[in-house]
């Protein structure tokens, strides 16, 4: 069963591989490339993308009053997300620190690069920008939250969950009374050795 259940686990990384490459492919079809953060377009392309952007007084003419009337508090959540950003981030360097768990690389996960696109207005960038950031702040929040639950409990639930982060998979089965310490050691040895990765710089530096 573990051999098979490893066999998936490895053709699911195969597959994730392929799909990135595939977007690869796509992405040069755009005509972009990647500098560091910034995104630069060949001027064709730049240009071609001005000629499709709305123009501030046409698109809020154009809003649904709905869509004005919800900005407020769609925005609002912007001083939770930023607690939750702070608090995260310092809960990381504390504990992490003292479990030798590698710290998550907040620019691994936190992107921000829409607002580089010349087809956007300014509107368009702002929401793209508060989008990038939300969305990207969860995923960062899980993967520190999914670390901390490799290291002091790694057992799958009873029931199938929908939305399980990618370590939920390797957790021990529930039930197995027989195996689980020897389970819990294995997973945190596993972390050790992140973390040493880490250390060296063997997955990037971080950010």
């Amino acid at each position: 069963m573990a051999t098979d259940l490893s066999e998936l686990l490895a053709e699911i990384r195969r597959l994730e591989e392929e799909v990135e490459n595939r977007w690869e492919v796509l992405r040069q079809s755009f005509d972009y490339r990647l500098e560091g953060h910034r995104v630069r377009f060949a001027a064709e392309i730049r240009r071609l993308h001005r000629r499709y952007r709305t123009g501030l007084l046409r698109y809020i003419a154009r809003a649904r009053p709905f869509n004005v009337l919800t900005a407020p508090v769609i925005y609002s959540m912007a001083v939770p997300l930023v607690i939750l950003d702070l608090s995260i981030t310092l809960y990381q360097y504390i504990c992490f620190s003292a479990y030798r768990v590698p710290f998550v690389r907040r620019g691994d996960y936190i992107v921000i690069d829409r607002h580089q696109l010349g087809y956007l207005n300014g509107i368009e960038k702002i929401n793209c920008v508060y989008c990038g950031y939300g969305n990207g702040l969860i995923a960062y929040s899980q993967e520190i939250i999914s670390r901390t639950e490799q290291y002091w409990c790694p057992i799958k639930h009873a029931r199938r969950i929908r939305g399980a982060h990618a370590r939920y998979e390797t957790f021990a089965e529930y039930g197995d009374a027989e195996n689980y310490h020897a389970h819990l050691k294995r997973t945190r040895r596993e972390l050790a050795k992140e973390k040493q990765r880490f250390d060296r710089g063997d997955s990037g530096s971080e950010t």
